[in-house]
């Protein structure tokens, strides 16, 4: 039988699989050293870095096709 984890990391799993998406990205060797740096700099994680650059060009390519 395979062993369950601890209840505590059970409950977590549940939580974030009902709740979050999880998206997986490919960068080039020495990217990630780069996006922690930035990250670091700003007082963010690596993720929530990386969702605020996403939402800003988001943002960017909205405004570009209303203004156009």
């Amino acid at each position: 039988m395979e062993k369950q984890g601890k209840a505590s990391t059970r409950a977590k799993d549940k939580y974030n699989a009902a709740n979050y998406d999880q998206i997986k990205i490919w960068s080039k060797k020495g990217d990630r050293g780069r996006i922690d740096e930035a990250a670091k700099k700003a007082d963010k994680s690596r993720n929530a870095f990386i969702l605020e650059a996403i939402e800003e060009k988001i943002e960017r390519d909205l405004n570009k096709t209303t203004e156009a």
